[in-house]
């Protein structure tokens, strides 16, 4: 018989004996199965990868009291019974599918499928502990910026706060923390969202909403409306982008909590109840009493860089009106702003070398996040390629064709950027770089691999390179078939570029 899971809404509710599957070994997935476990929970965890950090995991869990841990694709075709019955929860990792035979069968059997945020939220609430308020936030790009500002701003603000989520570090750390948390700073992605049913974030933010990930969800529908739950129940400020309407359609169509407002920011002058720029200072006309006629200064441009790129700023202020909201003064928005770690592969530059700037904006893993790089720089050769994701290139390609002054292409799944660039900017050189393509190297690790992509890539770079310009490497596509992360292919191609810069005797 399964029990009513609307009960188990804190930590001292009776998890004792609750039948789950944890669905996933990654990081959110141990933490779900070691919460549970502590809990009372009766865990068993299942993991198509059978790995060596997997298996090390897998020790330590049945080591602390889970009933099994299965590793290998043979454990994950079908949803298996816990201690003789069915289970009564499955907790699932982001990388699995909706359509996954596992969680097809949940579903079909009607268990409930939580995300490791779900039972976060469940569990929050601890005796003897402060229970963080949650300020959420999702968007095609700009999340993890925005979430690491955030919580910079908090801390400026002298609470105890943290980033988490999506952004590496599972809640759940965070929630079981001894000490405690005033606030937290959560990333969280549309995979993450997919399954995630009753946090009720203080505010909540939409950066931006653009194709991506529509292999994984089925379609651009589905992904925009993972994206939407964020929204829910939000209980004092639900945060649009003027500059993007379906994020303000997402907060209109929303079932917020009563009081809850709608809050935009723009990177122009702001209407009322909104966040923006007005000449070089950011400024709020939400949060202040007098908003109908004047605004608030929070922060300088300069403060976020020379110069400051378009979408830094709409992410500062996404952040602002996140800790605004959580009733943050002013000077912490500023100070946090300032100090924020910028943190690597994101437009950073690495070397100024044959006349040009060579930067790695490798984390630009869509073409949404590629169109605010290439905004940057007039003059660019462009290091683009890898996994699509089912995306399209012609809006991307149309909107800088007039300022590539060459191509290079990495990446195994280029046909949808080949084919844009040949319909858009038929003029603009383009090389291959076909490293990894057609099997030569199919033997090499994925370390080996990528350093000879972006070897062949720097070189095929400085071939079309000239005074003035700038080599951009910023994909458009996601990394792993050539990578191990996004951020293994930024270190590949900036050891490339240092390398070259030795080769020509430049510090």
């Amino acid at each position: 018989m399964s029990r009513d899971l609307s009960t188990l809404t804190r930590w001292e509710s009776d998890w004792k004996g609750l039948r789950v599957v944890v669905a996933g070994l990654g990081l959110s997935g141990f933490a779900a199965a070691d919460t549970l476990i502590e809990l009372g929970a009766q865990v068993l965890v299942i993991d198509g990868g059978d790995t060596e950090k997997n298996r090390e995991r897998a020790e330590t869990l049945k080591i602390v009291g889970a009933l099994d841990v299965r590793l290998g694709e043979e454990h994950t075709a079908s949803l298996p019974d816990v201690a003789g019955e069915r289970p009564e929860l499955v907790v699932v990792s982001p990388a699995w599918r909706p359509s996954h035979p596992v969680l097809a069968q949940a579903a079909a059997e009607g268990t409930p499928i939580w995300s490791e945020i779900e039972l976060a939220w469940r569990v929050r609430e601890r005796e003897g502990r402060p229970t963080a308020q949650w300020l959420c936030i999702t968007g095609t790009n700009g999340k993890t910026t925005t979430t690491i500002m955030t919580a910079e701003i908090l801390r400026r603000a002298g609470l105890r706060a943290d980033a988490c989520g999506n952004i590496g570090t599972p809640v759940l750390d965070l929630v079981r923390d001894p000490i405690g948390f005033d606030a937290f700073a959560v990333e969280l992605s549309s995979f993450q969202l997919e399954f995630t049913h009753s946090i009720e974030p203080l505010a909540s933010v939409v950066l931006n909403l653009a194709e991506d990930h529509v292999d994984w969800h089925g379609s651009f529908e589905e992904y925009a409306a993972a994206k939407a739950k964020i929204y829910e129940r939000t209980q004092v400020a639900a945060i649009f982008n003027a500059e993007d309407a379906a994020t303000l359609h997402m907060v209109e169509e929303a079932d917020v909590q009563e009081g809850c407002r709608a809050i935009g920011f723009s990177t122009s002058t702001p209407g009322l109840s909104m966040l923006g720029v007005v000449e070089d200072l950011l400024v709020d006309r939400a949060f202040i009493e007098e908003r109908r006629t004047s605004a608030a200064e929070l922060a300088s441009l300069a403060d976020l860089g020379d110069p400051a790129p378009h979408h830094t700023v709409a992410n500062a202020l996404a952040a602002a009106a996140l800790t605004r909201a959580a009733g943050v003064p002013a000077v912490a928005v500023r100070e946090g702003l300032r100090h924020y770690d910028r943190g690597e592969h994101r437009i950073q530059p690495i070397a100024q070398l044959l006349g040009a700037r060579w930067i790695n904006d490798s984390k630009a893993t869509n073409p949404h996040a590629a169109d605010a790089s290439l905004s940057a720089f007039p003059s660019v050769v462009w290091i683009a390629g890898g996994l699509a994701k089912g995306v399209e290139y012609d809006e991307l390609i149309q909107r800088h064709a007039h300022h590539l002054r060459g191509v290079v292409l990495i990446g195994t799944d280029d046909d949808a950027l080949v084919a844009a660039l040949g319909r858009h900017a038929p003029d603009v050189p383009v090389i291959d770089t076909a490293v990894g393509d057609h099997g030569t190297e199919a033997s090499a690790s994925k370390e080996e691999l990528g350093a000879a992509v972006m070897r062949a890539a720097v070189a095929a770079a400085a071939s079309l390179v000239k005074d003035g310009d700038t080599v951009l490497m910023a994909p458009a596509a996601a990394s792993m078939d050539q990578f191990v992360s996004y951020a293994h292919r930024g270190t590949a191609f900036a050891q490339a570029v240092l390398a070259l810069q030795e080769e020509h005797g430049q510090d």
